[in-house]
């Protein structure tokens, strides 16, 4: 294996470890036990190309671990057609095709060869990324959003190189970056926050929100970044050839001179990679040098919760954070990003001042709420958005119309589904609430249809307590109080 012996002098700041005694430690870097294999990486492990695949990356995990500023010179190589076929299989079957129309099955027809012939355009450079597919996405406040579908083959290609870099950007990235990366989830996000807000001093919370982040990427700013790295001109051809293809909507292809497509396999890797040098290093170093009190962070994607002890570190750090995004051409959004009295002091503060509750901040689907448990002690309650549940009984109201004169078994089966899904997700501690309330309304969003088609009389509510009872999960907490999970996964 060759590697580029050229030291790459960031321009921003070299890479501290958030382990050191000035960070925090909800901002562990690594949880207990191995935390290098990715889903992706397990899915090459039920494969027989996992061992012809392993022994090279994980030389090059290594030596990234060992030199932080080691740019790696050779690495297309990496990608083999043992490799190809892996991020093949482990593609989502029924997903939109792109552009090309090519659908995973259609692909898999005489795999070796298309896979083989793909490999070899790889390598001499022939291979041409084509314009992702745009498709819009309805968000939870009635907006849309742009989905980028990428084709089958961008697909194939871009995990193969993310499983790359992988290797590379793991030794690099902070422990308080959580977003799409291997072995860290939502809820571990969810988890290092809460810690947080019971264990550490936090007064303060800047509740950020990047405007239209994924679509004002900067790409050459991108390139630069990878370059830091990736010395690898194929790979940094392959990133261009992505980011240059352009999206087609309604048979009109455009070009795209900044963003990344939402959707894009490798879009969360990139968009990691981007925030870490713009953001993550910049912050870290931030908090070394110009705070007084304890800060925290906790990135998942673009989406970032900063505590602070103190208030004139909050206002100084507002201040400089929208400078230093204006540099790499990103913004706060003026109307989401709010700096709230938040913490274990905040309901007594505010009820000496005649000012009410402390307000409440959102994170990855839950609301955050200062409070108190049975013995008067401050703890931090986390309850479902109400307009993302909304935005999900919609969702069920409209299938049950289409699912209207299914038996009631099928019916039952496919609700208990649905509440076991919402619940692997939302049954947090201190939401039984909204669960309860959640489990209610899709009862409810049953007996409706039921009664439409039914012309014998209402439908009583007996029966479908006895309906609920047989084929819906009962309300449950699934998830650890964060502090335990926390604990066992970061034991230092």
């Amino acid at each position: 294996m060759t590697y580029g012996l050229e030291q790459s002098e960031s321009p921003i700041v070299a890479r501290k470890s958030p382990n050191k005694a000035e960070g925090s430690a909800a901002e562990a870097m690594e949880r207990r036990g191995d935390a290098k294999r990715n889903e992706f990486q397990a899915s090459m492990r039920q494969t027989l190309s996992w061992e012809s695949v392993s022994p090279g990356l994980e030389r090059v995990r290594q030596r990234a671990r060992e030199n932080p500023k080691l740019r790696f010179t050779a690495l297309l190589h990496h990608i083999t057609p043992d490799m190809l076929r892996t991020a093949y299989f482990s593609l989502k079957r029924k997903a939109a095709p792109g552009v090309d129309g090519i659908t995973w099955e259609a692909y898999g027809e005489d795999l070796e060869n298309k896979l083989g012939d793909l490999h070899v355009r790889l390598q001499r450079g022939a291979y041409r990324a084509l314009p992702s597919r745009r498709r819009m996405i309805p968000k939870p406040d009635g907006r849309e959003r742009p989905l980028g579908i990428a084709s089958l083959e961008d697909k194939i290609v871009q995990r193969a190189v993310v499983e790359v870099l992988n290797a590379i950007y793991e030794a690099d990235f902070l422990g308080f970056s959580y977003g799409f990366r291997p072995g860290r989830s939502q809820h571990d996000a969810l988890d290092a926050l809460a810690y947080a807000m019971e264990k550490r001093k936090v007064n303060w919370v800047l509740d950020a929100d990047l405007r239209s982040y994924f679509d004002t990427v900067n790409h050459e700013w991108l390139i630069r970044f990878l370059e830091h790295r990736i010395g690898d001109r194929r790979i940094i051809r392959l990133v261009r050839k992505w980011l240059k293809a352009g999206v087609m909507e309604d048979g009109i292809t455009s070009t795209t001179v900044i963003g990344t497509p939402q959707g894009g396999v490798a879009s969360p890797l990139l968009s990691n990679v981007y925030l870490h040098y713009c953001f993550d290093q910049w912050a870290h170093q931030w908090r070394s040098r110009n705070a007084h009190g304890e800060v925290i962070f906790v990135r998942y994607a673009d989406d970032f919760v900063v505590g602070f002890q103190r208030e004139d570190d909050a206002k100084a750090f507002l201040a400089d954070l929208g400078a230093r995004l204006e540099k790499f051409g990103l913004s706060l959004h003026p109307e989401k990003t709010r700096l709230i009295e938040f913490g274990r002091f905040a309901s007594a503060w505010h009820a000496r001042r005649g000012e009410g509750k402390p307000e409440t901040f959102t994170f990855l689907g839950f609301v955050h709420i200062c409070s108190e448990n049975k013995h008067g002690y401050y703890t931090l309650r986390r309850q479902t958005r109400q307009d993302r549940m909304r935005s999900t009984l919609r969702a069920v109201k409209e299938q049950m119309r289409k699912r209207m004169h299914d038996a009631i078994p099928k019916q039952g089966r496919w609700l208990g589904q649905v509440v076991r899904g919402y619940y692997a997700y939302h049954a947090i501690p201190t939401n039984e609430k909204m669960l309860g309330a959640f489990r209610w309304d899709v009862i409810r969003i049953w007996r409706q249809a039921l009664k439409r088609r039914s012309q014998k009389g209402a439908l009583t509510w007996e029966r479908m307590d006895r309906l609920a009872k047989q084929w819906l999960p009962p309300i449950s907490i699934l998830h650890p109080w964060p502090t335990q999970r926390f604990v066992a996964n970061h034991s230092r």
